[in-house]
């Protein structure tokens, strides 16, 4: 494997100084180091991180940016549209998640995962995959700084156990409540509504304490859990629509808060647990300070906003938005880290997910019970 640090100051040796990115677990061990360095850039979607070492790259700094492969629609857009027509050189690391064998990762990674290395080809950015090696490290950055001197971009494709890991420092939170606390105290306002789950550790552990037909367990896609929510609670305003988000996949797509603000259904509640990091691949920041996320839902047009810190707080919201009409936001939030619940699909396949969830929610009509 190669060592994290050794590839840190490889990068530094030849002249970069500015990174962004959206973290995934192959690339734990660069991500710690790179935040222990400075120079670090939290995006909270590949597309943002993209512009961000652009504009950098644009005043001055020789920038990259690090992402999974399941986010590169994200990228390209500004890929194709900025990159490479205003000729940016950028440095792409990107984890190949799903390959060479898809059966081997989760499910949601098998497309991109055999198609990244075709997608790259058809847009001809050029590309490489990383061995576990220094000297195949070395013979990458030899190709993307002659691209770069031919105002290219370069992808270095990373496959799984290609990094070492790094131990990341405590982020010394006062929060006491834990994930599994905060759904266990949400879970029995969630009876007779239709739930969309984000995807990463709050779908496992959901899964774990509350495994219900009713339940969209999302693998993937990261982000678009409220647009689910919203497109569902659209289709049947007769039914309850809650829809458990993360900080990091809320701030992904926030355009999606603003369309629920618009569109106002009186089903929709909106629950985002809130701990500051990216929890299943590593507990990277998804920012340093924390969101008032009750005065965003009101200024976008959620009838209700709510934060809360604990079990007490979270009972006391859900029983004030009880039968009153939304959509509503109620933010939770809590302690980084905790036990890994098992995975979804130790149990469900994806398509088995959707059949058992398509089948509740066109079902008959239900009053609205526990949260509206």
């Amino acid at each position: 494997m190669i060592d994290p640090a050794a590839f840190c100051r490889e990068l530094e040796a030849r002249g970069f100084s500015f990174f962004s990115g959206v973290p995934c677990s192959y690339l734990q061990g660069p991500f710690a180091r790179l935040e222990e360095r400075g120079g670090y850039v939290p995006a909270p979607n590949e597309g943002v991180a993209m512009a961000l070492a652009a504009g950098a790259q644009l005043a001055g700094q020789r920038s990259a940016v690090l992402v999974q492969n399941s986010g590169l629609g994200n990228l390209l857009d500004p890929l194709t549209s900025l990159l490479m027509s205003y000729e940016i050189p950028l440095l792409i690391v990107m984890s190949l998640r799903g390959w060479p064998q898809p059966e081997d990762d989760e499910p949601h990674h098998a497309v991109m995962g055999q198609s990244t290395a075709a997608v790259l080809d058809a847009i001809h950015l050029r590309h490489g995959v990383l061995e576990p090696s220094e000297e195949s490290l070395w013979a990458l950055l030899d190709r993307a700084d002659a691209a770069y001197r031919d105002d290219s971009g370069f992808v270095i494709l990373v496959p799984k156990a290609t990094f070492g890991s790094c131990p990341r420092p405590s982020t010394g939170s006062a929060l006491t409540l834990g994930r599994a606390d905060a759904l266990a105290a949400v879970a029995p306002h969630l009876a007779g509504a239709l739930v969309f789950s984000t995807t990463g550790m709050i779908s496992r552990e959901l899964f774990g304490l509350r495994d219900d037909p009713a339940n969209f367990y999302m693998q993937g896609s990261m982000g678009h859990a409220i647009g689910l929510g919203l497109g569902t609670a659209l289709a049947r305003p007769d039914r309850p629509v809650v829809v458990v988000d993360g900080d990091g996949s809320t701030l992904m797509h926030l355009g999606g808060l603003a369309l629920v603000g618009e569109r106002q259904p009186a089903n929709l509640t909106h629950l985002v647990l809130d701990n500051g990091t990216y929890d299943s691949t590593g507990g990277q920041r998804t920012r340093e300070r924390p969101m008032g996320w009750d005065r965003l839902a009101l200024a976008v047009g959620y009838r209700t906003g709510a934060v809360c810190e604990t079990s007490g707080e979270i009972l006391e919201a859900l029983g004030a938005i009880d039968g009153i009409p939304g959509p509503h936001l109620v933010a939770i939030r809590i302690a980084p880290g905790g036990a890994t619940p098992p995975r979804v699909t130790s149990a469900h396949s994806n398509p088995e997910i959707r059949a058992r969830f398509q089948r509740e929610a066109a079902g008959r009509a239900l009053a609205p019970a526990g949260l509206p």
